[in-house]
């Protein structure tokens, strides 16, 4: 049974080179189009944000895994989100690298949790089959079952 926990607010004017709010504030800030693609210096962009939260989201997945099966985790475990704009055709579309970092942790052990945390991290499900996820570990790549990328 689905049990809604949080739903966030936040409001965009102006598109890609405008400015986003979130219904309490938190998020305040200036929008453009990525400097690399002719966008201004010191402003956000969409990508960025999606990278941030998707990175945080899934640390804490790592979190709730490693809790679930009484591994320590190192408190300076990273997660690093990669996230591109690419264009095909006429349409437009995101794909994502998560490198993790899980610093001391056996390298097949840290595999299966980041792949259990793929499960779980709410990005990933939001994302799965609608966009290219890569996954790695310490800049390795991380074998992803199949019918779960």
């Amino acid at each position: 049974m689905k049990k809604n926990l949080y739903t966030a607010d936040a409001t965009a004017t102006g598109g890609r080179s405008g400015h986003v709010r979130s219904s309490d504030s938190v998020i305040d800030m200036d929008m453009s189009v990525p400097e690399g693609l002719g966008g201004r210096k010191g402003a956000t962009n969409p990508e960025q944000l999606f990278a941030a939260g998707y990175a945080s989201c899934f640390q804490q997945a790592l979190i709730v895994i490693t809790g679930r099966e009484n591994i320590k985790l190192d408190p300076n475990s990273t997660v690093q989100c990669s996230v591109t704009l690419f264009q095909e055709g006429e349409a437009y579309g995101l794909s994502a690298v998560l490198d993790v970092d899980l610093k001391d942790m056996d390298q097949q052990k840290a595999i299966e949790i980041v792949n259990k945390a793929h499960q779980i991290c709410p990005y990933s499900v939001g994302t799965r089959g609608n966009m290219e996820v890569e996954l790695k570990v310490a800049g390795q790549p991380a074998a992803v079952p199949a019918d779960n990328s």
